[in-house]
């Protein structure tokens, strides 16, 4: 197997901690490693270093290859400009499968998830494998949900289809009728994946014959994505395919989308807070205070994400922390 990191990540959610220039996958709050690190460090045994790939922005290619030395430096691509995951899978496909011997099993994974449940991820990423080198088809690994969430795509594990984040009621019948969360991981031989854009998205073929004519540098690259549509992998192929393989796994998977992770992530105070850092809170409940580098008081709030660095200061209401884009809208 050879696996494709999805890691083009841009900072917003996590902000003040993160940053475009240090985003979410390259924090070490959740388990003591980044995020980038674990997604790497669970595959071991499916891929060594050698088959490891990267597809990040080219501003994060450098900051890439020092989090992850033992990756290739040459198998870290990155993408002169956002296109959302279309053409990063494109990309990721092209690069992972020029040169390969055969028709390697290629499995793409996003590089900002945390899954506390590693031996159940890898028990059905081996289900997954087997079945993507027996059939002509794209398998996904759908996570089993534990509440109705809107905030993710689903797919049907009986008929294969996909469906894009519902409202609350479609999300409570989602889970009625046993559906599973997208969680962005596809696994499929290299011909079945260029056959899917083949079928349902030929505008992004032009990246597949950049690699395949041996003529591919920063500024073609460029030029090429100039002309590709933004548009998600999810929109643009699987949701067009007419059957896809699924496994269900239940391996403790989290996104980690924005600062409400804390409160399933870290331990909390009699008052329901959850503190990381030099924070001293009074008369103050269920909060979300973090402190780097600076020391931070709270007194007599409650539901507040209060986040300080030696650079910017975060406080929003619990309830908004899933619009942190709106901070950063032009």
């Amino acid at each position: 197997m050879r696996a494709i990191i999805l890691a083009g990540g841009s900072g917003e959610r996590f902000w003040p901690l993160s940053t475009p220039e240090r985003p979410k996958q390259f924090l070490k709050i959740f388990g003591g490693k980044s995020l980038i690190r674990q997604s790497v460090e669970r595959l071991a045994g499916f891929a060594g270093n050698a088959d490891v790939f990267v597809v990040t922005s080219a501003a994060l290619a450098a900051t890439t290859r020092r989090e992850l030395p033992e990756v290739p430096s040459g198998n870290v691509v990155g993408e002169p400009m956002r296109r959302d995951t279309c053409a990063a899978v494109a990309l990721g496909v092209a690069k992972a499968a020029a040169g390969a011997a055969g028709d390697p099993v290629l499995a793409f994974f996003p590089a900002d998830q945390l899954i506390t449940r590693p031996a159940a991820f890898r028990a059905a990423l081996r289900k997954a494998v087997a079945r993507a080198k027996a059939k002509d088809t794209v398998v996904t690994l759908g996570i089993r949900p534990d509440h109705p969430a809107t905030g993710y795509g689903y797919v049907d594990p009986k008929s294969g289809c996909f469906f894009e984040k519902p409202t609350a009621s479609k999300a409570r019948s989602y889970l009625k009728r046993g559906f599973l969360w997208n969680a962005g991981m596809f696994i499929a031989r290299s011909s079945v994946f260029r056959a899917a854009f083949e079928a349902h998205a030929p505008e992004f073929l032009a990246v597949f014959a950049a690699y395949e004519s041996g003529r591919i540098s920063p500024a073609s690259l460029k030029k090429l994505y100039d002309s590709l549509p933004r548009i998600s992998f999810d929109y643009a192929v699987m949701e067009k395919l007419p059957r896809v393989e699924v496994v269900p796994v239940d391996c403790g998977w989290d996104d980690v989308g924005g600062y409400a992770a804390f409160d399933r992530h870290f331990p909390h105070d009699d008052k329901g807070n959850v503190c990381d850092g030099e924070c001293r809170l009074v008369d103050a409940e269920e909060n979300i205070c973090v402190s780097n580098g600076v020391g931070v008081s709270l007194l007599g709030v409650k539901n507040l994400v209060v986040v300080a660095t030696r650079d910017a200061v975060l406080v929003a209401d619990k309830s908004r922390v899933g619009d942190m884009k709106k901070l950063f809208a032009k």
